[in-house]
């Protein structure tokens, strides 16, 4: 496998997962793909040293994607970070703002900007990356577009910020997960708080989902995300996404998995990490 100090993320140059990557590993160089698959592939392939991936965002929900292929992935997560998110209207250099008449950029940033979009009444474009439609506008001058973009991508792309943090809700906020090929790579230290990412399908029985989540309430195991996800199209076998505060060899999990297990086909622990600081501000 070939050794890179590389961080692959999905988007182009400019985008707020660019931004996020420079941010968490300012030493590393943030590499673009323009699918969430070839991303993982860079990472699995070695041409990556890691993976930088958004799975939610507090306004716009899931990234739904991200769920049906991190499962088969064989990478591990190893790290999360929450980002805060804010957009930037910025149109052509001379552009001025009473002539701009749409905002072009990606439909999930146009969804969190689309209270203020309405209120400054604009048209809204869809493209395929926030950090596209600058790349665009950029190489397409129109004084009456203006691309709905993170803040680097008026510097990468040479536009002019005509309106600054424009979301609808500042509390905006999308969090990544950081991924590794390494098939075992190492847990964090025992005194950092933890989370445990784990997928599982349960036996095709009669309350068999109660069953088995029942020893994480029996145990005192806090269970922070729970999602449903089906696999290759079949509708009686059900996967299922989890994250739980604590690591494995914790004994109260420790004894929730060994429950989770009884009434289950498939278990799979996904990752072991340090929780962000953000979860408890």
């Amino acid at each position: 496998m070939t050794k890179t100090n590389r961080i692959a993320f999905q988007g182009e140059l400019g985008a707020n997962s660019h931004e996020a990557c420079a941010a968490a590993y300012p030493d590393m160089e943030p590499t673009p793909y323009p699918t969430f698959e070839e991303a993982f592939e860079a990472v699995k392939g070695g041409h990556c040293r890691l993976g930088m991936i958004p799975v939610e965002n507090s306004i716009a929900g899931r990234v739904a994607d991200v769920h049906h292929l991190l499962p088969n992935s064989g990478l591990k997560i190893i790290g999360e970070r929450f980002k805060p998110i804010h957009f930037q209207l910025m149109a052509n250099r001379g552009a001025k703002l009473e002539d701009i008449r749409t905002a072009v950029s990606m439909t999930i940033a146009l969804a969190q900007c689309r209270k203020t979009l309405k209120r400054m009444k604009l048209k809204t474009e869809s493209v395929g990356d926030t950090a596209g439609a600058a790349r665009i506008l950029s190489q397409a001058p129109d004084p009456t577009k203006a691309a709905l973009s993170p803040a680097l991508a008026a510097e990468i792309y040479g536009l002019e910020i005509l309106a600054r943090d424009v979301e609808d809700e500042h509390h905006n906020t999308t969090r990544f997960l950081i991924m590794t090929a390494e098939k075992d790579p190492p847990r964090p230290a025992f005194t950092e708080p933890c989370i445990t990412s784990f997928i599982f399908r349960v036996r095709n029985l009669p309350a068999a989902l109660y069953k088995a989540l029942g020893g994480f309430a029996t145990n005192g195991v806090n269970m922070s995300k729970l999602e449903s996800y089906m696999e290759n199209g079949a509708w009686s076998a059900t996967f299922f996404y989890a994250e739980v505060d604590g690591r494995p060899e914790d004994l109260a999990l420790a004894r929730a998995f060994e429950e989770l297990q009884f009434f289950s086909e498939k278990f799979e622990v996904l990752g072991v990490y340090p929780a962000d600081p953000f979860r408890t501000r």
